[in-house]
């Protein structure tokens, strides 16, 4: 019998993912927009667009540090931005193709976004990735929501044995 993790979608997330290979619903999670039904204590993905990154390290980075505070008890972990390491060192939105793309209108240097995202990591033990588009990133969260289900089946299966289908 092949088990297959649903994936709960905060009802609060604003511009949620897509996901094309597991299935998924609303739910409503204490920390993070993303976890998997039945995970919610040791899964969470947190999703930030690239504006919602420029106001966690700025105006809202007190109540940002809280959030990250929550997502340390989580085993499995991870926070999502939106865009690219080469967009956030030029300052830019992601995409945009051929030409110039525009810069933030934010008095946040790149350095010190990169470096908020550098301590984060360090201080929380938190997996930052840099997804790209949001389509991008929502196929990473899909892929290791999945990972993080199958780590846990598998160590279930270490425990109880193989599952069986029952009659």
């Amino acid at each position: 019998m092949k088990l297959t993790p649903v994936i709960l979608i905060d009802t609060r997330e604003q511009d949620p993912f897509t996901f094309a290979n597991l299935p998924s619903e609303p739910g409503t999670l204490d920390t993070g927009d993303y976890s998997v039904r039945g995970l919610e204590h040791l899964v969470a993905v947190e999703r930030k667009s690239l504006d919602d990154l420029l106001a966690c390290v700025g105006r809202e980075r007190d109540r940002f540090k809280r959030e990250l505070q929550r997502l340390r008890a989580y085993r499995f972990r991870l926070l999502i931005v939106e865009t690219t390491a080469a967009d956030l060192e030029q300052g830019a939105y992601p995409g945009g193709g051929e030409g110039a793309r525009p810069l933030w209108r934010s008095k946040l240097t790149p350095a010190h976004v990169l470096g908020s995202l550098a301590a984060w990591t360090a201080q929380y033990s938190l997996p930052v990735w840099l997804g790209g588009t949001h389509d991008e990133s929502g196929r990473f969260a899909e892929r290791f929501l999945y990972q993080a289900a199958r780590t846990v089946a598998g160590e279930a299966e270490a425990v109880f044995g193989k599952l069986k289908e029952s009659a």
